[in-house]
This record gives structure tokens, C-alpha cells and sequence, in this order.
């Protein structure tokens, strides 16, 4: 391949800058669509969504992962690349078709979805363009700058559309369209610049067989997993009200762009993991191990504990008053940072790397299961609330299971990652803040400000003044940004 490929440091850069415009621009949106729309309306619209994200894991079944790791092992050979790849998007362009059809069948069938066309027609354009964008090739190849770019180009242009167009309650299909702009509009243009890395001519026999079992394998991994990502959302709308589905969305917004700042290291990682794992260079696969753990609590320890003891405040500036009810909410889903943070490392980066994609569903299943019982337990009386819990304990336990199923592989690993460290020096933060904040009566956007500067101050200081070794490599990063 002619393709460069970068050093993990840059991916992780380019990465970064991505997750952080996810992070900017629902700041930068939120605010005016919550009071836009007000609970209601966002309602609705992250109703459509999360129904329509079951549609689209049924039209990419495993692809997103195992693409990511089929396509990175042979990614030095053009030929067998381009086979590779016309493989899996021909099994994902079938798989597609189906779901379509069988998503437009539910919407003129069932009440709730036929009553409001529109918007889940909006909403439904995920299905296709989730196939065309075949965005774990990029991934494969480590194209993440080109990934970065596109993304933000098209989050810019469906923030003005949404700031130009979304004016009152009623306008919220508008607002809906921006959002699968923001996320999938790009996937045309990634099909389009397909042929700078693969050619689509037809070389020798397809083998499609090979690709099928690991394929369902992962398939049944990420139906799980949506099980306790999208389910909670759809339980809670399908016996409570929209409204208590906008609350919950306030508070899950905040958690997921926690996740995202965390998970910007480990996302990058599979491709390389793999390419290490198919040519057993063990020495470098347990290095990045031991740095993408480490890495995973150095960010999640503080981004976890700042966003509880400021989820009342958050909610305020980010959405309003009327999802102030919601701050306990936000309090116990962030709890599930750093388990989301670490199975995302130990599970998609580092056991699917090595083929053990089965361990990985059976530590997800656990966690559907449990999030689905106790999701029947606790909406009925705790509405938003009991959706949260049962979520951040679903969490925890596929941690525990992975950890007891990849133990051979990681248990050595996670014996040395400096838990205590990041833990203590971000509880010493959060109470230097919560003193500070005690004696500040100001309105939320300061009250946050301040608290962030003294929060993330001391945990800054705190971590240089015991020479840690991340923090260290942070510090150099800025240092030769500046030179």
C-alpha cells in the first residue's frame, strides 16, 4: 500500500480533535434545541433515533468491527485489500436492502411510527448511508485526519442549517435532518473516495463464507450492546412520557460525550492491535495495552467525578431549568465512564484484535440481561432515574466479565495500571472545587468556569508534582506543538 500510515500519537491527535468537535458542538447546539424544542420535542426526536439505531445494527450486522480488523491485517497487500473489501460491501449492501424493506413495512404499519412519517423517514436515511460510508476501511487504513475533516465540515454546515432553519416546537423534523446530516452526511463522500484505496474490479473468486461467521459473531456483540445503550431510551418512552425521555437525554448527552474524550485513544487502536496480533509482535500489542488502559483513567477519573459534583449547574447551562430534575440522573449514569472506557479497550481492542470476539458477547450479553431486568424493576417507579441505574450497573458487570474471561490476556496488564493514582489525585479535585464552590453564589456558566479551572488546576498539579508519566506526555505534546 502507498497509503501512509501514521504514528499512534498523531491518530490519537486527530482523533482527539474529532472527539472534541463532538464534544463543542452539542455545547454549541444543545442549548438552543432543549429550549427550542423543550423536553417534548427532544423527545421525539431522540425517540426516532434510538429506534432507527436498532435498524441500523441490524443492516451492518458485525461489519463495523470486523471490517475495521479484516481489512487492517491485509492492508499492506492492494490486491487482497480491494478483495477483502468488495467482499464485506457486498455482504453489507444485501443485509441493507433487507433492512430497508423491512423498516419501511414497520413505518406504514405500526401506529406510533406511522403517525409521524416524516420524521422517521428522516431518521431511516441512516440505514443507507451507514452502508456507503464502509468507514471501517478508513479505519483500517488509520485515515484519521481525512476522517476528522470530513466530520467537522459537515457538523459545521448542519449547525447552520439548524441555527438557519429550527425557530419553534414545530420544527422539529428540521432539527432531526441536521442531525443525520451531522452524522452520516459525509458517508458519500467516503464512498465516492473509495477507489483511492481499493480498486472495485472483480479478482478471482469471492469468498464470502469466511467472513460470515465472524461476521454474526459481532453482529450478536453489537445487538447486545445496543440492547443497554438504546433500550433504556426506548423503555422509558414506550411506559413513561416523552418528557421524562427528554430529561433522561439531557443526562445521557453529557455521559456520552464523556465517553467519546475518553475513548478517543482506544478507538484508534484496533487496526494497529490487529496488525500487531496477525504478525505477533507481542512486545508492541502489550505495550499499547498497558498505555490505552492507563490512558483510559488518567481521563475518565476526573472528566467522571467533575460532571457529578457539577451535574446540577451542567444541566442549567447546557439545557435549562427544566432538566434541572434530571441532575441526579446525570450523577449515576456517569458512573459508567470509566467501565464504558475500559471494556472498550479490553474488549473491542484487544480480544477482538486476538479473535476472541465470542468472550466479548458473553460479557455483553451479561450486561443486556441485567440492564433489561432491572430496567422492568426500576422505570416504573424511578422513571429516568431507575433507566440510568440499571444502565451504569449493566456496565459494571461486563467489565467484570471481561476481565475473568481475557485474564490471561489482560489480567497482567490491569494488575499495573495506576488506578489508585488518577482516583485519589481526582477526589482531591472534587473536593477543592466543592469547597471553592460553597462560598460562589454565581450563575451557572461561572460557577462552572471557576469550578473547572480549580478542578482541573489541582489534578493537573497534583499528577506533575508525582512526575507521572502521562501527564508527562502531554505536557511534551503541547511543548512541541509550541516549537
Amino acid at each position: 500500500m502507498d497509503n501512509k500510515i501514521h504514528s499512534v500519537k498523531y491518530n490519537f491527535i486527530m482523533n482527539f480533535i474529532l472527539t472534541a468537535s463532538n464534544f463543542i458542538f452539542p455545547l454549541i447546539t444543545f442549548p438552543y434545541v432543549s429550549r427550542i424544542l423543550h423536553a417534548a420535542g427532544n423527545g421525539k426526536v431522540n425517540f426516532a433515533a434510538s429506534l432507527v439505531n436498532y435498524f441500523v445494527m441490524l443492516a451492518s450486522l458485525g461489519i463495523p468491527t470486523y471490517g475495521v480488523r479484516a481489512c487492517a491485517k491485509v492492508r499492506d497487500d492492494r490486491q487482497l485489500l480491494s478483495k477483502t473489501a468488495q467482499e464485506i460491501l457486498i455482504i453489507n449492501a444485501v443485509s441493507t436492502a433487507l433492512v430497508t424493506v423491512s423498516y419501511l413495512i414497520c413505518l406504514f404499519t405500526v401506529p406510533k411510527l406511522a403517525s409521524d412519517k416524516e420524521l422517521f423517514l428522516i431518521e431511516g436515511a441512516n440505514i443507507i448511508l451507514n452502508m456507503v460510508g464502509a468507514n471501517w476501511l478508513y479505519q483500517a487504513l488509520e485515515q484519521y485526519d481525512y476522517i476528522t475533516r470530513r466530520s467537522i465540515i459537515f457538523k459545521l454546515i448542519s449547525v447552520v442549517l439548524m441555527f438557519a432553519l429550527v425557530h419553534q416546537q414545530s420544527d422539529y423534523r428540521i432539527y432531526a435532518a441536521t442531525t443525520v446530516l451531522a452524522s452520516v452526511g459525509s458517508n458519500v463522500t467516503n464512498f465516492i473516495r473509495l477507489r483511492k484505496y481499493i480498486s472495485f474490479r472483480k479478482t478471482g473468486r469471492y469468498d464470502f463464507k469466511q467472513h460470515l461467521g465472524p461476521i454474526f459473531i459481532l453482529f450478536a456483540q453489537s445487538a447486545t450492546i445496543s440492547i443497554y445503550t438504546n433500550l433504556d431510551t426506548v423503555m422509558l418512552g414506550a411506559m413513561k412520557s416523552n418528557t421524562d425521555v427528554g430529561l433522561y437525554t439531557a443526562a445521557v448527552k453529557i455521559k456520552t460525550i464523556l465517553v467519546s474524550v475518553v475513548s478517543s485513544l482506544g478507538n484508534v487502536l484496533l487496526p494497529r492491535m490487529s496488525n500487531y496480533a496477525n504478525k505477533h509482535n507481542e512486545d508492541e500489542f502489550y505495550r499499547l495495552l498497558g498505555l490505552a488502559m492507563n490512558a483510559e483513567l488518567f481521563m475518565s477519573f476526573p472528566l467522571m467525578l467533575f460532571f457529578i459534583i457539577e451535574a446540577k449547574d451542567c444541566l442549567m447551562f447546557i439545557a435549562g431549568p427544566e432538566y434541572v430534575a434530571a441532575t441526579a440522573t446525570m450523577q449515576v449514569i456517569n458512573l459508567s465512564v470509566i467501565p464504558i472506557g475500559l471494556t472498550g479497550i479490553i474488549g473491542v481492542q484487544t480480544l477482538t484484535a486476538l479473535d476472541r470476539e465470542k468472550q466479548v458477547l458473553y460479557s455483553v450479553i451479561v450486561g443486556a440481561v441485567t440492564d433489561f431486568v432491572l430496567n422492568l424493576i426500576m422505570i416504573p417507579g424511578f422513571s429516568h432515574f431507575g433507566a440510568a441505574f440499571a444502565t451504569m450497573v449493566a456496565e459494571y458487570l461486563v467489565l467484570v466479565a471481561q476481565l475473568i474471561l481475557g485474564r490471561d490476556v489482560v489480567g497482567h496488564t490491569f494488575r499495573h495500571i495506576s488506578f489508585l493514582k488518577y482516583g485519589l489525585t481526582a477526589a482531591l479535585a472534587s473536593v477543592c472545587a466543592l469547597l471553592a464552590m460553597h462560598f460562589l453564589n454565581w450563575n451557572a456558566l461561572l460557577r462552572l468556569v471557576i469550578s473547572a479551572a480549580i478542578f482541573f488546576g489541582v489534578y493537573g498539579i497534583v499528577l506533575i508534582l508525582l512526575k507521572d508519566e502521562l501527564m508527562k506526555r502531554a505536557m511534551s505534546v503541547r511543548v512541541h506543538r509550541k516549537n
